[in-house]
């Protein structure tokens, strides 16, 4: 379904308050009167979608570089930054909004917990769990007396639980449903309109948000899920499983795979050539180096890694 029209004096507002937010001067006083300028009604909120979008294809590429191609883009248009931004909206965002984005990154921005791009943190829970949250990930950390929850908002998270002395279930909450931990060690990721569970040890129990049954799942087990749907269980080799320790280990995996997941742990644009997508992989790589997992790929393969920046890379069929 397309998306409503909006009042265009309320993308500027839009545009105007995102600029504030990401002008490095941005003060908790204006998160919150941002906050209830989206409140005020269902345009408000649109509008804050779109401006939000605007910004999405800088997602991925370091602060300095989108600045100065707005500024750019200021100073070809003769337009003011809110002008421009409210431009781009209009431009960029005209067609239907994803359902998918029940998780707006609003909510990633204000999380409990964050890791930038390639950073890694370790959490120690007051029950005496501990988390691992992985690469541009986020979650809120949300106990009570009646269960202890983490909302994984993007991302992912691998999650040791602890035994609780007053028997609360542990229940890791995603945009697509929930896993309950049965005293495990396990991973939950979120894949666009998927969440992956992952069990390391032990046993969890998930159950999609829209399907009332919870389906157990056990050591040495992966299965994915969408709001109303479970998708097959695969077998899992708990050793692949080692971003943990700095490492991706491939196993006949397909390159444009591999260079999906060695892009998520480094800034800007990491581009496969369709002509070697195909190209099968075996290897350990590293995850906390990946500038060396490409010269690796170079080196063993007949490959080209071509570079327009640091940020834009490519790998294509070598010549």
């Amino acid at each position: 379904m397309n998306s409503p029209s909006i009042d265009p004096h309320i993308l500027g507002e839009a545009a105007d308050w995102l600029v504030q937010l990401h002008s490095g001067t941005a003060t908790a006083a204006d998160r919150q009167a941002i906050e209830q300028w989206r409140s005020r009604s269902a345009a408000h909120a649109q509008a804050w979608l779109r401006a939000e979008a605007i910004l999405g294809d800088f997602r991925n590429v370091p602060a300095e570089i989108a600045r100065q191609t707005l500024h750019r883009a200021d100073r070809a248009s003769g337009l003011s930054r809110r002008q421009t931004l409210t431009r781009l909206g209009l431009l960029l965002m005209a067609g239907p909004l994803g359902l998918a984005a029940q998780h707006l990154p609003w909510e990633q921005w204000n999380a409990d917990q964050r890791t930038a791009i390639g950073e890694q943190k370790n959490l120690q829970l007051p029950d005496g769990s501990s988390l691992l949250l992985n690469t541009d990930s986020s979650l809120n950390i949300a106990f009570s007396p009646d269960e202890r929850r983490v909302r994984l908002l993007s991302g992912e998270v691998l999650i040791s639980t602890a035994q609780d002395l007053a028997a609360r279930p542990f229940i890791v909450e995603t945009p697509q449903g929930t896993a309950r931990a049965l005293g495990t060690r396990f991973c939950v990721r979120i894949n666009g309109a998927r969440s992956q569970v992952s069990v390391l040890e032990g046993a969890v129990e998930l159950r999609p948000q829209y399907l009332g049954l919870g389906v157990p799942l056990n050591a040495g087990e992966r299965q994915s899920f969408k709001l109303n749907r479970l998708d097959a269980v695969e077998p899992f080799d708990s050793n692949t499983l080692a971003w943990d320790k700095g490492l991706l280990l491939a196993n006949n995996m397909r390159l444009d795979d591999l260079l999906a997941e060695l892009g998520r742990y480094r800034p800007g644009v990491l581009r496969c050539a369709s002509a070697v997508a195909a190209v099968r992989v075996s290897g350990a790589f590293s995850l906390r180096d990946t500038d060396a997992s490409l010269r690796l790929l170079n080196d063993s393969l007949p490959l080209k890694i071509s570079r327009l920046t640091r940020y834009w890379v490519a790998v294509e069929a070598r010549s």
